[in-house]
């Protein structure tokens, strides 16, 4: 991951985990991406790693999706084919697949997603607070 869209990565995340609190450990990375020796990049293939997955991940259902993921590129970025391929698998299975830009197009993409279930994201909030 380039440095521009690793920085909108961390505040994506660190937003999110100040908003959402109760559902902050459901939207996490995949670390795919990175140079890696023959014998490494081997061993994490065996282990799961797989092409193309997107960047983060939102695993929290909506009405309509099983989850959220969440690609992240610059204005000029682009989707590699294994990236395009995921995407279509993806969405194919019931998930949503977005592609943001931005940090603002990541707090739009979230807010959008979890609107439908505001009443719960929010129940679960106070919840926690209660039993603390």
């Amino acid at each position: 991951m380039r440095h521009i869209e690793s920085q909108i990565q961390k505040n994506c995340v660190t937003w999110f985990r100040l908003q959402f609190p109760n559902i902050g450990c459901l939207l996490f990375s995949v670390p795919n991406g990175g140079a890696r020796n023959t014998r490494e990049a081997g061993i994490m293939k065996a282990e799961g790693v797989t092409a193309g997955v997107s960047d983060l991940i939102l695993l929290y259902p909506s009405r309509e999706f099983h989850s959220l993921c969440i690609e992240l590129k610059t204005e000029k970025g682009r989707q590699s084919p294994a990236q395009e391929e995921w995407q279509i698998h993806a969405a194919k299975h019931g998930n949503k697949y977005v592609i943001c830009r931005s940090f603002d197009d990541f707090c739009q993409e979230i807010r959008q997603y979890l609107s439908e279930d505001n009443n719960r994201v929010n129940t679960s909030v106070k919840e926690k607070r209660q039993t603390i």
